[in-house]
């Protein structure tokens, strides 16, 4: 009779070890899973406080007749593409990071000619409104340095939480899968190039 409680005893506490791990595990993905989805959240802020500035900026720009308005059309039209572009934040996948990331590019490519475009105009550039508007989107622009760098970090502990073993293991019985993260853009690796 005791022979037969000894690999009983063994096979409960097993079961009972299993258990705890896999409830712990599963716990473990939804809080590291849940700070990547609060991350995205503040990304997404971020970007929406950038493009609230935008028709702001370009009604200040649009009072001085002589300005471009190619230039202008080009930033509305970046604008509009970037804001329709949104990411359930529970299929952050690195292609559709990568679409958004893009759309985000091409608006920050509009904002530059934009901004070097105003050189031309010295009455623009003493413009109150049109400094205090630049103030903020340069603000909001850190801001999005920040809130990408803090995303980052945690899809970086959610995945390496998911990958490590055992917890592999239960990240597949659970439906865990790995997130993207923000990449450089393309050509980020050149300076730009300033002449006066």
């Amino acid at each position: 009779m005791k022979k037969f409680l000894i690999p009983v005893a063994i096979i409960v506490v097993l079961g009972i070890f299993l258990y705890t791990k896999a409830v712990g595990s599963y716990n473990q993905f939804v809080q590291t899973e849940e700070q990547v989805n609060g991350q995205w959240a503040e990304v997404e802020t971020q970007y929406q406080r950038r493009a609230d500035l935008i028709p702001n900026l370009v009604n200040t720009v649009k009072g001085y007749a002589e300005f471009e308005q190619e230039t202008l059309t080009g930033v509305v039209e970046a604008r509009a593409k970037a804001t329709s572009m949104t990411i359930d934040p529970t299929n952050l996948t690195p292609e559709k990071l990568q679409q958004f990331q893009q759309a985000q590019d091409q608006l920050s490519g509009a904002l530059s000619r934009l901004l070097v475009t105003v050189e031309k105009y010295p009455d623009l550039k003493a413009n109150q409104n049109f400094l205090e508007l630049q103030a903020q989107l340069e603000g909001t622009e850190n801001r999005i340095a920040v809130a990408r760098r803090n995303f980052n970090e945690s899809v970086v502990a959610f995945n390496s939480n998911i990958r490590t073993f055992p917890n592999n293991i239960f990240a597949g019985w659970y439906g865990f899968e790995t997130k993207g993260t923000f990449q450089a853009s393309e050509g980020a690796e050149n300076a730009p190039t300033v002449q006066f």
